[in-house]
């Protein structure tokens, strides 16, 4: 339904901008010289729609969002905002209305027919890319010029490790630093090559990763990654360090026996391209660290933490295939949107370096750990420690796009209340990101937007219950996203698959 009629106060709501965008398009005071509208021009409405506006307030019922080209221009109840004459109209009635997604780890590997459209199919307008990729570099121009339709890309750097490496000669991308003059030099390239920030990896000194904070520091470059073997959390979290990816070394600093265990963990022999090694040697210290909690000691922690505005990106995803590999789901209909290739490598990784040496008191402890792993998330989000969705795609079974619903959920499952579980993947990433106008649905916040069918606040998994998706303005709508998701398909179909694995994936 279309009326030709625009209230006062959603005009002045968009100020001058909308009168003059109304004028362009033919609305008020007629032009001597009519111009021929832009995208820029363009209004959408979506009507009748239930608001969950990511901010924390309660869901606001029947509002029009009103769009302005990229930007919402009015959120207002609909009784008082009418539609300008020509604009596109999406009936919102029975639907619910969030800001698009963040996936805050991700790591590419599947190339343009797959990774970018499927992001987007799943309501993924963010995506932080944790590793240098010259593809992904390519599509954030393409996708900035708006010739290719996508998320906007973060891009960090290659793994920054120690020497030897967790990764030396398994063919994942990753700088070894020896020194701390390595680590500075190391810093100072990649902000040069243009790397959003540096990440840092498990395996660095002490030396050289302080060296890599002060230099970050000096550069203006975040920081961030894996807290390494020889670093304390909470020393790394003092140092600078703006996100914490994953959990494996958290338990540590919350443990009565830290002393005991950091003194075991740092006289391990890991040998170079030792990362199947390194999870079974590291894992009876992890499990001994988080059966060792102090609860007093852990809230001191995480108050550093909270203080210091050090981010957690727990990955739940990623830990339910480390901690319970042998519990992977080894067929699923989403896997039918990977290649073969991937799907092959998939198995090689799961047979040769998470299941390869496991025993089953390894799988028990496992299963133990990760009720715990839920347990440090809901304390973390209960003590003020911001939290980011982030799923480490490119990590065995891990379906780019689907995965981060499935990490939603994990998140809820968890304890964190819904609202706080889409503010994971909204609010939060933006306000790491320093983005003022992404995250919320705010009037004069980018247009990035999901449409459901079901009330995520009532379930979290109803954010698989896509309707549509906007992307800066541009509506996907129930056909077209049908579409995507069917290319996405056949371009997997008539991928053949490689005769073995020749490159590593990482939990990185």
């Amino acid at each position: 339904m279309q009326h030709s009629h625009i209230s006062r106060r959603s005009v002045l709501a968009g100020a001058a901008g909308l009168a003059a965008g109304a004028a362009g398009l033919g609305v008020g005071r007629a032009s001597a010289t009519p111009r021929v509208a832009t995208a820029a021009d363009r209004f959408t409405a979506i009507t009748h729609v239930t608001v969950i506006d990511a901010t924390g307030a309660p869901a606001q019922r029947d509002m029009t969002v009103l769009l302005r080209g990229d930007r919402i221009l009015a959120v207002e109840p609909s009784r008082r905002v009418g539609v300008p004459p020509g604009a596109q109209v999406v009936d919102g009635r029975g639907k619910f209305l969030i800001p698009g997604l963040a996936n805050m780890h991700n790591h590419t590997f599947d190339g343009e027919l797959i990774e970018p459209p499927l992001n987007i199919a799943n309501g993924i307008t963010t995506v932080r890319e944790m590793s240098a990729n010259a593809d992904v570099t390519q599509w954030r121009r393409e996708i900035a010029a708006g010739t290719r339709l996508g998320p906007r890309y973060t891009i960090g750097s290659p793994i920054v490790d120690g020497s030897p490496s967790l990764w030396e000669g398994l063919g994942a991308p990753y700088i070894a630093v020896a020194t701390p003059a390595e680590g500075r030099a190391t810093v100072r390239a990649q902000k040069d090559a243009g790397a959003d920030f540096v990440k840092v990896y498990t395996r660095l000194s002490r030396a050289s990763f302080f060296a890599i904070a002060d230099e970050a520091r000096r550069q203006r470059i975040p920081f961030l990654g894996h807290v390494s073997d020889f670093v304390q959390l909470t020393e790394a979290s003092d140092a600078g360090l703006a996100s914490v990816e994953h959990l494996f070394q958290v338990f540590y600093d919350l443990s009565s026996r830290e002393d005991e265990l950091r003194r075991a963990i740092t006289s391990v022999p890991i040998a170079g391209g030792e990362y199947n090694g390194w999870l079974n040697k590291m894992h009876p210290y992890e499990y001994a660290a988080a059966r060792s909690v102090d609860r007093h000691k852990a809230a001191g922690v995480f108050a550093r933490l909270a203080r210091n505005r050090t981010r957690v990106t727990p990955t739940l995803v990623l830990h339910t295939f480390t901690d319970l590999p042998g519990d992977t789901p080894l067929t699923d209909p989403r896997y039918a949107y990977v290649p073969a290739a991937t799907q092959g490598f998939w198995q090689f990784a799961l047979e040769l370096i998470y299941l390869n040496g496991r025993t089953p008191e390894q799988d028990a402890r496992g299963r133990e750990i990760y009720e715990r792993r839920l347990r440090l998330v809901y304390d973390l989000d209960r003590a003020g420690v911001p939290l980011l969705a982030g799923t480490d795609n490119g990590t065995a079974y891990l379906v780019p796009g689907f995965s981060l619903h499935d990490e939603l959920a994990r998140l809820a499952q968890a304890g964190l209340t819904n609202m706080r579980v889409l503010q994971t993947a909204t609010l939060e990433p933006a306000r790491y990101l320093g983005a003022r106008d992404r995250g919320t649905i705010e009037r004069g916040n980018v247009a990035d937007l999901v449409l459901l069918d079901a009330d995520p606040l009532r379930d979290i998994r109803n954010t698989t219950r896509i309707n549509s998706v906007v992307v800066r303005g541009e509506v996907i709508d129930p056909a077209a996203r049908q579409r995507m998701l069917d290319d996405v398909r056949q371009a997997a179909a008539a991928q053949p698959p490689a005769p073995a694995p020749v490159a590593a994936r990482c939990p990185c």
